[in-house]
């Protein structure tokens, strides 16, 4: 599939009831209700099992099997991303100021990131998924994820980097962790911001890195300290990261100029990956990207429920939905990645594309 939409118009108007129908019917459902035993057993196991991991750490000592830890850890502190992630979309509780500080707490003290930060660039992201110009997930950085990015990158190492990127875009994922404290710690220092309790944050983030810095040098010697960082970060930064690639990178890019109403908006640029409760918990609910889109504060376990729903109203007006297997996504977006550039050569030979052009 080609990933560039056609920029005739999209005569929204005819859909904007379609979505209302779909919401009363997720409504009516309960769908959209509070599960609140469901997320403080979640918020609730999870710090049980952060504490459990360093428990394990000081017991186990000085062994190379602090590796393992390691590894674990990281794991847990993605769950503590997607919990962020989930109070940040007010999935959790009736009060904003809960899901707030809920999210500040958790992902900022166990997972040393910025809300503000994260909630600001995220929000973009659901107001515009792949919309080129606006979209900060498609946005320049060190992968070019849209052919006017790839067109200034065609010479010396940007050229030969970008016609490989899809193979390596997952081992940098490895680095994003320590892309993600960053950013969060220089949008704490950020004085220009008028993100509220941005001093909070700050101090969430730093002392959490201190801190955790200080016992690794304090009860390991540097090479293993160094190690037990380095699995953790990566591990960290690969299953955030792996969660979030297959959701949108390899569908269709949506113009600056082009207008297209809620739901297709929302559904024709993303793609589920189908689940199984290994598959849930591991990418946080996010292999359900659609429904997610289409409703940011349905809490997380409800969408497997809402899907059939949004599934069957998508067919029913003609409107794909795009859902594959674990594996064949990740295959979809390092092609998509290797050969972005191309791409654009003949928008027309997407299937949305034909659809939006009726």
């Amino acid at each position: 599939m080609t990933t560039q939409l056609n920029a005739t118009s999209t005569r929204p108007d005819e859909y904007v009831s379609h979505f209302t129908d779909l919401m009363r019917t997720v409504r009516d459902e309960g769908l959209l209700e509070r599960r609140h035993i469901y997320y403080w057993l979640q918020i609730g196991s999870h710090i049980g099992a952060f504490f459990a991991i360093w428990a394990g750490f000081f017991v186990l000592g000085n062994s190379w099997f602090q590796l393992i830890l390691a590894a674990a850890l990281g794991v847990i502190v993605t769950q503590f991303g997607f919990l962020g992630h989930d109070a940040a979309h007010r999935q959790m509780f009736t009060s904003s100021a809960w899901n707030s500080w809920t999210s500040r707490l958790l992902a900022g003290g166990f997972a040393g990131l910025s809300f503000a930060w994260w909630r600001a660039k995220h929000n973009m992201h659901h107001k515009g998924p792949n919309l080129e110009g606006y979209d900060p997930d498609i946005g320049p950085g060190a992968i070019a994820f849209t052919p006017g990015i790839v067109a200034q990158r065609t010479t010396g190492f940007a050229g030969w980097f970008v016609k490989r990127q899809g193979w390596l875009f997952f081992p940098l994922l490895t680095l994003e962790g320590l892309n993600l404290h960053a950013e969060s710690i220089r949008a704490a220092l950020d004085k220009t911001s008028n993100q509220p309790w941005r001093r909070v944050e700050l101090v969430l983030v730093v002392t959490r890195l201190t801190a955790y810095v200080a016992i690794l040098l304090t009860f390991l010697p540097l090479g293993k300290a160094v190690a037990f960082f380095a699995v953790q970060m990566a591990v960290f930064g690969f299953c955030l990261g792996a969660s979030f690639a297959p959701a949108h990178k390899g569908m269709p890019i949506i113009p600056p100029g082009m207008k297209l109403d809620f739901l297709r908006r929302q559904v024709m640029v993303s793609r589920n990956v189908r689940g199984n409760p290994v598959v849930d918990w591991a990418m946080g609910g996010l292999n359900y990207q659609i429904e997610h889109h289409l409703f940011p504060n349905m809490p997380r376990c409800n969408l497997r429920k809402a899907q059939p729903f949004v599934k069957a109203h998508c067919e029913a007006n003609g409107i794909d939905y795009m859902e594959v297997g674990l594996f064949h996504s990740y295959a979809i977006v390092v092609d998509y990645l290797n050969n972005v550039g191309l791409r654009a050569r003949d928008p027309f030979d997407c299937p949305l594309s034909a659809q939006l052009r009726g």
